[in-house]
This record gives C-alpha cells, structure tokens and sequence, in this order.
C-alpha cells in the first residue's frame, strides 16, 4: 500500500510537471511566433534612444494688419512665395510607459518668407520703394514633447506627439525695412508612424507649429530706420510665427 502511494505521488508529479511544461512551451511558442519577422523586437524597451532628425519646412506668418492710412492709404499685406527650408536636429527619447515617451529635440531651421505689400489704390509705392519685403530666418528650436504611440503591429506603429517649445533667431539685419524679433515660444502637435528596420527605426513625421509671440518689430524701436521705409512696418499689427515641417527621424 505504502508503495502504491509512492507510486501514485510519482504520478501526479510527473503529470504537473508535463502541464507546467506545456503551458511554458506554449507561452515561448506564442512569443516567437509575435516576435517572428520582426525587426528589433525589442527596441521599445529601452530606457533612453538617441538619433537625428532631417527634414524641408514650410514657414510664414500670421498677419494682422494695421489699417492705418499712411500719406492717404490703406496697405494690406500677406505671405507669398512660401520657399521650402531645411532642418536638421538631434533627438533624445526617454521612456516614461509602455506607450509614452518625453523627447527633447533640438533643431535649427534655414527658412525664407516674402511679404506682399498692396495699397488699395494701386498707385506705385512712395520713393519707388518695392512692394514685397524677404524675410531671413534662422531659428534654432528646442520643443519638448511628449509621444504617445499605438501597439506595434509587426514592423509599423502610429504616433501622435504634442508640446511646447521655445526658439532663437539667429538673423538680425537691421538694415532691413520689416524687421522680426529674435525669441519666440510656440506649441506643436504632430502625427507620424514608426517604421522598424534591421538596424534603426525610420519616423517619418508631418508637424504643425504655431508662435504666440508677436514678431514685428515697431518703428518706436528701430531710430536706425529710414522714414521711406517705415510703411512697411506701420502696415502691420502682429506677426506670428506658423510653420508645417516634415521631418524624417532616425532613432
């Protein structure tokens, strides 16, 4: 008696350790089969991932006008000639969950705006002066955002990003006849997608951002400008700084 339930003891353990070893072998089965054909499958759980961002902008303004008359006339004003710029920045990525990140991402933007003046009379411009005014800029950036990412479905996952950030001008020429100012904060959102390569991740991203500071510099605050070409600058009320960039990340 004493043997058979030795025996039966045997046999209960045996049959437990084949269960706990099916349902282990089932769990690794159903993770190589998720991680099977996928590249870096373990690339989200890092803590901290470094990489550089290229990409062309598209920046302008938003324009207030002033409507005040000036020797009889009234200038409206608006952006033109909207030429695509550069940028190029460098990335810090730190993960705070499983699908939420805080990114820290310098960047410096090479970008021109042209504004069209036109007065409503259409006669010429005094002192021959001409009607449109370029606009050299030079910003460097630093947005601090947060990622928020959907679950990863084979090599691709979607995006969104959000947050605030502030911005240094580095183009001063005061001999210009429309002047901006240098500092400027702004919010940006964005939507892009996670591609998962061999060796890097690929994030292709479209970003929207908007300046809340008012860029236009006042006559009161330029004694160096000519008084030709203080219409430029009276025809205006506010300048705000709007761009749409896209941006390719390298992570």
């Amino acid at each position: 008696m004493i043997w058979a339930a030795e025996m039966n003891k045997t046999i209960v353990k045996y049959l437990l350790g084949c269960l706990l070893l099916s349902v282990s072998s089932q769990g690794l089965l159903a993770q190589a089969t998720r991680t099977a054909g996928m590249n870096n499958p373990y690339y989200d759980e890092k803590r901290v991932h470094l990489g550089f961002a290229l990409g062309v902008n598209l920046m302008g303004y938003g324009v207030t006008e002033s409507l005040v008359p000036q020797n009889g006339e009234i200038y409206h004003a608006r952006v033109s000639n909207l030429l695509p710029g550069f940028s190029v920045g460098f990335i810090t990525d730190i993960r705070l969950a499983k699908y939420l990140s805080l990114r820290v991402t310098p960047t410096l933007q090479f970008t021109s705006r042209t504004i069209t003046f036109k007065n409503e009379s259409g006669a010429p411009f005094p002192y021959g002066r001409p009607p449109e005014q370029s606009v050299l800029s030079l910003p460097i950036e630093l947005p601090i955002t947060l990622k928020w990412t959907a679950l990863r479905e084979g090599n691709y996952r979607p995006y969104v990003t959000g947050g605030m950030g502030i911005s240094w001008d580095f183009t001063n020429d005061k001999e210009r006849a429309l002047l901006h100012k240098q500092f400027d904060y702004f919010m940006t959102v964005g939507l892009g997608c996670d591609f998962y390569l061999s060796w890097f991740k690929l994030c292709p991203e479209i970003r929207y951002q908007l300046g809340f500071n008012n860029m236009l510099v006042p006559v009161s605050e330029r004694p160096e400008l000519s008084e030709p070409d203080y219409f430029y600058t009276n025809a205006l009320s506010h300048l705000r700084n709007q761009a749409i960039i896209i941006i390719f990340n390298f992570e």
